[in-house]
């Protein structure tokens, strides 16, 4: 029996290998999401070593045990005053804005240097690092993206201790781990000039590094005996254990939704290796006869069937293995030329569990699709023989009434599932349920696919029929012989465009979602804000900006604070004009300095009517001043409720300036030019930044295009080893029916009609499964929209028709490139030897 099987093999060398590539696309997907996660584990375990490198210990605010938001200068001095310390610093952040090249603040994330040299977290790139007040030293990313240098002078302006001009004197390196792109400019600057950044710096470590002779341990011991409880003191080894711990939580977020993806293509392909095997066993029934009829018994039949899935699977992991390190090492250069650093080799690990894990997935899948077909094979009777091969039809038609009823029951399950998702209040359990609805739906379309073959293939064989006559017909015939192959074949197809055209819709719906709102709460053109959290825009500007021509007005707000929520000041010309609310209850005309008019919501939450008094005050100090609330109104960027400019402009005298300037252009002005004139005005100062509706609208747009890219990118993977599937199920049905294809010659029919009839039957089947993927897909992106709803949020359902009709085409191209190879094959096979096949 074992030379039997090696003997098959040989054989069907070429036909097996082509099967396994749709095996080996899945595999080189989990490879390279594998490579990937722990190419990026492994840059975050470097970047983070480098904060516990030398530290002996680390003390950190017990937040279970203390009040404290922040370590304060004395607890450096108690640690310092340790014996057994040779050095220590503290770690503090405070958030700026770093003027760049162009003049423009940026956000910038501010480090306190360490005067230990051996307690640095930063490793030196280029120039030095600073020694004085008026020095910086800048990431390298930062020094890109700012356009400074080294030598250049910049300013740095903190949220409440202004501005402070310094010079860059070197460049650190950070590491090229993707999750600290998020930090923005970052920068590190000597423990004097922190102080003068911030009336209290945000200190959130002080690390100790440990004199010769002293153990970390003792050392710890001795500084929380200073320190007391309020602190959490460990050892530097501790401090390093617990981050790598929660390390690996983050790299399995990365990656989990990835493998997600990985296993959705891998589904498919399983799809794709059980439709090979059938067919292979049915074209094999006479042979596998004959081998019972010699004395093979059941399980060595079903032995070597899985014979070949083993080796199929062998064959396809080490394809995959390669194709999966090349595409994880592309992965990480796009990584690079985002800005989070260098790459390398290094930077790439294999490990012994990703090898595994390609040959666990790809030997596993593909054993186990073959094993119904292979179990298939050993009903084979040896009387199979002496006669030709069984149709399958009317073992669909057995199967029909089971069928109908499990497909019932799963659809019966997925819209209770569905309903759960539009009722539920929590979006974790809307989102879960409407997505276990749309999986059962789907798992009862696949199962229902034998019994739609027939009506859908003759709907959509109508207009072929009618164009190319004979072979669209024999094409159509084709397709409904064997409807279990067929709905095997387009059963990988409708799962992937379900999910492309699903996530699809939901992208569609949330920008035209967006895009709907955006227009109801943004009736001014334009709005100036300020770049930096914290800091307020110059009172002046907002008076510069109205005097601009092409400006009809120009609107100032500024923001006082209560305990709970905040309330936007404005002057009464902006109500009605730039700000709209509704009034609720009691009167805006009544709304003078020293009121309030607070949102409905707001009222309700805080139980509060007309007639109450709200403490408010800046940010530091909420209690203030009391404002009487006169109003109770309803509407969107107002915060908590409305008072006026004068009084916020009182309550923040300490911090004299404006939230941000909402500007109306006159009729007529065209809103690039007014742009342009604004930006004369803005770029005198720093911190302003315009912004309008159609900008957010774009930057919406554009995040929802990189989601459905990436998304697309990803399920395209599925997609595309679905018509992979039909170009394999094609080529196996030609040389199944290569004395069909030479008797039909033999009638009449050209080369050219034979081609024009597979590319027919291909197309139908591309066809077939993204007609039904496209309306699965509609009705699960429908679901899945309709559970963002909710807060008064009414959801606009979308369905993006153009990229839809594009992917429709890109699945009738794909099918006739598909079927150029089988066709080719098909036309090139004499009528004489095609009639002497059995």
């Amino acid at each position: 029996m074992l030379r039997t099987i090696i003997a098959g093999l040989r054989a069907r060398t070429a036909r097996l290998v082509l099967s396994s590539i749709a095996i080996a696309l899945g595999v080189a997907f989990v490879t390279g999401t594998l490579v990937l996660g722990d190419a990026i584990d492994a840059s975050s375990r470097e970047e983070y070593a480098k904060s516990s490198r030398n530290v002996a210990v680390s003390a950190q605010v017990n937040g279970d045990a203390s009040e404290l938001t922040s370590i304060p200068a004395s607890a450096l001095a108690e640690v310092r005053a340790v014996p057994g310390v040779s050095g220590a610093d503290s770690r503090a952040t405070v958030w700026a804005a770093l003027v760049d090249s162009r003049g423009k603040a940026r956000e910038a994330r501010v480090q306190t240097l360490a005067t230990t040299p051996e307690l640095r977290e930063f490793d030196l790139a280029d120039g030095r690092f600073p020694q004085s007040a008026d020095e910086i030293a800048l990431d390298e990313r930062g020094v890109k993206s700012t356009g400074l240098k080294i030598g250049s002078t910049t300013t740095l302006m903190s949220q409440e201790n202004g501005d402070h001009r310094l010079t860059v004197v070197g460049t650190y390196r950070q590491s090229s781990n993707p999750m600290s792109l998020g930090y923005g400019e970052q920068g590190v600057v000597t423990p004097e000039l922190m102080a003068t950044l911030g009336d209290e710096p945000v200190t959130g470590e002080v690390v100790a590094l440990a004199a010769p002779g002293s153990s970390p341990e003792q050392l710890r011991d001795a500084v929380a005996a200073a320190l007391g409880g309020e602190y959490r003191v460990r050892t530097g080894a501790q401090v390093e254990a617990d981050t790598m711990e929660q390390l690996a939580k983050q790299g399995v977020n990365f990656t989990l939704p990835l493998l997600v993806f990985a296993a959705i293509s891998l589904v498919v392909a399983s799809m794709v290796i059980y439709n090979t095997f059938t067919i292979l066993v049915a074209q094999r029934t006479k042979e596998l006869a004959l081998l019972r009829c010699v004395g093979a018994n059941r399980s060595q039949v079903f032995r070597s069937v899985l014979a070949e899935a083993l080796v199929m699977g062998l064959v396809a992991s080490v394809l995959g293995l390669g194709a999966g390190l090349g595409v994880a090492a592309l992965l990480q250069q796009g990584i690079g030329a985002l800005g989070a650093g260098s790459t390398s080799a290094a930077q790439t690990p294999i490990t012994w569990t990703t090898v595994l894990a390609a040959f666990a997935v790809g030997v596993l899948v593909t054993v186990l699709a073959a094993a119904l077909p292979a179990r298939k094979a050993t009903r084979v009777a040896p009387i199979a023989a002496l006669r030709n091969q069984i149709d399958s039809g009317d073992d669909v038609r057995r199967a029909g009434k089971l069928r109908i009823a499990s497909a019932a029951l799963l659809v019966v399950a997925g819209a209770g599932a569905l309903v759960v998702g539009q009722r539920a209040e929590q979006l974790e359990m809307s989102m879960f349920a409407s997505a276990a609805g749309a999986m059962l739906l789907l798992a009862a379309v696949v199962l229902l696919g034998p019994l739609l073959v027939g009506p859908v293939n003759k709907l959509l064989g109508i207009v072929p029929g009618l164009l190319f006559g004979v072979p669209a017909k024999l094409a159509v015939g084709n397709a409904e012989r064997n409807p279990r192959r067929t709905a095997a074949t387009t059963a990988a197809l409708i799962v992937g465009v379900s999910i492309v055209v699903s996530v699809t819709v939901v992208g569609g719906s949330v920008r035209e979602t967006a895009t709907q709102r955006l227009d109801e709460q943004y009736p001014a053109d334009f709005t100036v804000n300020s770049s930096v959290y914290g800091r307020q825009l110059p009172v002046a500007l907002a008076d510069r900006l109205g005097a601009v021509p092409q400006v009809a007005q120009a609107e100032p707000t500024s923001e006082v604070y209560a305990e709970s929520g905040y309330f936007i000041g404005v002057r009464r010309s902006a109500l009605g004009s730039v700000v709209l609310p509704e009034v609720v209850e009691g009167s805006l005309d009544a709304l003078g300095d020293g009121e309030l008019a607070v949102t409905e919501e707001y009222a309700k939450s805080a139980g509060i009517k007309i007639g109450d008094r709200v403490k408010v005050g800046d940010v530091e100090n909420r209690d203030k001043t009391e404002l009487e609330v006169v109003a109770v109104v309803t509407g969107r960027q107002i915060g908590y409720g409305l008072t006026t400019l004068a009084t916020a402009e009182s309550v923040n005298s300490a911090q004299p300036g404006h939230s941000n300037v909402m500007v109306k252009l006159k009729e007529g002005v065209d809103t690039a030019d007014g742009r342009a004139a604004l930006e004369k005005v803005t770029d005198t100062s720093p911190l302003a930044v315009i912004s309008s509706a159609a900008e957010t609208r774009d930057l919406i747009n554009s995040q929802v295009d990189q989601m459905l890219g990436f998304v697309w990118a990803l399920i395209g993977l599925a997609v595309l080893i679905a018509l992979f599937g039909i170009a394999n199920t094609l080529a196996l049905s030609v040389l199944e029916r290569t004395r069909e294809t030479a008797l039909l010659r033999a009638l009449g029919l050209t080369k050219g009609q034979l081609r024009l009839m597979l590319v027919v039957e291909s197309v139908l089947m591309a066809l077939m499964g993204a007609t039904i993927g496209l309306v699965l897909g509609i009705g699960v992106g429908w679901a899945l929209t309709s559970s963002f709803g909710g807060d008064g949020i009414e959801i606009v359902l979308d369905v993006p028709v153009g990229q839809i009709a594009v992917m429709l085409v890109a699945a009738v191209i794909a099918a006739v490139i598909a079927a150029a190879m089988p066709a080719r094959r098909a036309a090139r096979t004499s009528i004489v030897s095609g009639m002497a096949e059995e």
